[in-house]
């Protein structure tokens, strides 16, 4: 369910519905969330069920449950597009949860930003912490190692008899990490290891850690 990891002498916390922890800062990162992805979808004809939007709102209360963060980091997409009828569940998702949040905008993040501001979220498009850069879109930045997200990255395994299993990841480079998406029907991009990648793959009882050979 969690896999604990260090970076940079800091000590991280990988969990398996795609959440990272930050122990030192006692921080709760969660990227591509995608609020009203399925309604925007639904509204134009996908006939997508209506349970997922809810099982979002349900992992992050058993994540600030199992963590009890002192904040929340949005590392982007956190509202897939413009308001729709998971706005108003946001909002009271937002009015049970006591803690500071900070969005880091992300290209999805198009609700206007005064709108977050009403809910004490402030949005950025950056953060510098610790010698970390968190973003939302994988970069590397000198004398800086990025937390990111945007990619939705996954692995694909091969098993016996050419049968293949595509699963989410952190994705984890020499100098940076890139968060799975956290949302429902969010998607994934298959991700290539390198000499020197580590990728965390996300099943729903365990985190595995493969790296290049």
């Amino acid at each position: 369910m969690i896999l604990e990891i260090e970076i940079n002498n800091h000590e991280f916390v990988l969990h398996n519905s795609g959440a990272l922890y930050w122990k030192g800062q006692e921080m709760l990162l969660v990227s591509d969330v995608h609020l009203g992805k399925i309604s925007h979808f639904r509204k134009h004809g996908s006939a997508l069920p209506t349970q997922p939007i809810f099982k979002n709102f349900s992992k992050l209360d058993k994540l600030v449950d199992h963590f009890a963060p002192q904040k929340i980091c949005f590392l982007g997409d956190l509202f897939h597009s413009s308001m729709n009828r998971e706005w108003l569940l946001f909002e009271q998702w937002r009015n049970r949860t006591a803690l500071p949040i900070v969005l880091v905008a992300g290209n999805h993040d198009i609700v206007d930003r005064k709108k977050y501001e009403e809910l004490h979220i402030p949005v950025v498009n950056e953060w510098l912490l610790d010698g970390f850069l968190l973003t939302h879109f994988p970069e590397e930045r000198e004398g800086l190692y990025t937390i990111s997200g945007h990619i939705h990255p996954s692995i694909v395994l091969a098993g016996e008899g050419r049968q293949f299993l595509k699963l989410p990841c952190f994705f984890q480079s020499p100098f940076q990490i890139i968060l799975p998406a956290f949302g429902e029907f969010t998607g994934t991009f298959a991700m290539e290891l390198r000499q020197g990648d580590t990728a965390y793959v996300l099943t729903k009882e365990e985190i595995i850690a493969i790296s290049k050979q």
